[in-house]
């Protein structure tokens, strides 16, 4: 897949994220997670590091998709990604951010170590 049909999945699955947390089915969002990871995994592998394609993301209207895309570019991008996670728990706007705030606490407590 080229890098634009990557983010456009990477898009419609954060999309998809979110409607299953409004239906409460973990279930499926769980398998979404997933498919996120491998989308990420790929952009990684791609020479350069292609994670930072996600930074477009940050201003997309879907809340779980601006998350989605702050904790995949923590390591390309950590100061804007950590902005992009502060910005998202100060909207008050849960449940992403209630993910969020647990995201920057588990990275100043050295919980996480974004690769």
């Amino acid at each position: 897949m080229r890098i634009t049909q990557l983010v456009q999945r990477f898009i419609e699955i954060g999309v998809a994220q979110a409607d299953a947390l409004d239906a409460f089915d973990t279930r499926k969002f769980n398998r979404l997670y997933d498919r996120k990871a491998e989308i990420v995994n790929e952009l990684r592998a791609r020479p350069g590091d292609q994670r930072r394609v996600l930074l477009t993301l940050f201003n997309h209207p879907n809340m779980q998709v601006r998350l989605n895309a702050a904790k995949s570019t923590l390591a390309v991008a950590p100061q804007e990604a950590r902005a992009q996670l502060r910005a998202i728990q100060e909207s008050q706007r849960f449940p992403q951010a209630g993910d969020a705030g647990m995201s920057l606490w588990n990275l100043e407590k050295g919980h996480f170590r974004p690769e």
